[in-house]
């Protein structure tokens, strides 16, 4: 008999009683943005934002419901984190790519569990029934069943799943930056001396899209601005994805194998859709608002676009040093 896992994309479930990872009655819970890096940047106390905006949570009210197995499992996948994290880039730089998606997806799906349990909740005082996409139900149903490697023998064979990028950066000491997208599922975290940007299943498509770019990158340690516009460029790569992700997903009795397809365009359609410059300056201008940069800014009359990451004329790589912009 194949080995069976829990998936609660297939009731929509997101109840408290009930384990997020096992299903299984909940005694636990583990905090969504770990308890340390709270305590470090001094923000367990302040306001995180749903998608519907009537609701505010503190950050370390966002809690996942769980068994003592899995909250032990997370406390241990966290503390090697911690440990790295304490090393600073060379410490993250040296994590195994699996412990770095494991830890960064139990922030995104902990994101997801609250933001569908309060849909859901909001839709039964209306006397409607809570539902997504099948597509969504596919998507999160098989991101779910990835995190379950934390706890179940589930392995990733050959190409990963995800496109990961590592990189130093240059931070003031007491800023945390973080944002996700759990819809497309991507994360990025900066802080003093690190940062690293995940896309949690392109199967790698956007990091070879970026290769030439991130090969440019390798000694270098980034400008925050620079690495806003990192982000950003895998942000829009992933809207311009105009293909699902496949894998070869094997059951047997002991364990769950999975291995992702490399994707390829066929002869209708390329892989990435085309680049408008300006849907794009529109998104980096969201990222670069802290500094006071607008679109128009961004894509100038007669002028190269504006880029902190390369030079519009060589392609060189921009000196992080020569960046007049604060940290």
């Amino acid at each position: 008999m194949a080995l069976e896992l829990y998936n609660p994309f297939d009731e929509l479930i997101f109840d408290e009683s009930f384990c997020f990872l096992t299903g299984k009655l909940s005694l636990e819970s583990v905090s969504v943005f770990p308890e340390w890096l709270l305590d470090h940047f001094k923000i367990g106390d302040d306001p995180f934002e749903m998608m519907e905006k009537e609701k505010i949570f503190r950050y370390r009210d966002l809690r996942l419901p769980c068994t003592s197995e899995v909250k032990n499992a997370f406390d241990q996948l966290d503390e090697k984190f911690r440990e790295a994290y304490q090393k600073g880039y060379e410490g993250i730089a040296a994590l195994e790519e699996e412990l770095i998606f494991q830890w960064s997806a139990k922030i995104v799906y902990g994101i997801m569990h609250h933001e569908f349990q309060h849909e859901k909740k909001r839709m039964a005082r209306r006397g409607e029934e809570f539902q997504i996409s099948k597509d969504l139900k596919e998507r999160f149903g098989l991101f779910h069943l990835m995190l379950q490697s934390v706890i179940k023998p589930v392995k990733f064979k050959g190409r990963k799943p995800w496109s990961l990028v590592v990189f130093p950066l240059k931070y003031s000491a007491d800023i945390f930056s973080y944002r996700d997208d759990m819809i497309n599922l991507l994360f990025t975290m900066g802080v003093d001396q690190f940062g690293f940007i995940i896309h949690m299943q392109d199967n790698g498509a956007i990091a070879e899209r970026e290769q030439e770019l991130l090969e440019k990158m390798k000694g270098y340690v980034l400008h925050p601005v620079q690495y806003e516009e990192l982000y950003a460029k895998f942000h829009y790569s992933d809207y311009l994805l105009q293909y699902r992700p496949k894998y070869n997903i094997e059951f047997t009795d002991n364990q769950v194998i999975i291995e992702s397809v490399p994707m390829s365009a066929d002869q209708n359609r390329p892989l990435f859709g085309f680049w408008d410059q300006k849907v794009y300056a529109q998104l980096l201008a969201n990222y670069w608002e802290v500094y006071g940069i607008r679109q128009e800014d961004i894509i100038r009359h007669q002028r190269p676009m504006l880029s902190f990451l390369q030079d519009p004329y060589s392609h060189d790589f921009i000196d992080p040093e020569k960046i007049d912009l604060p940290f």
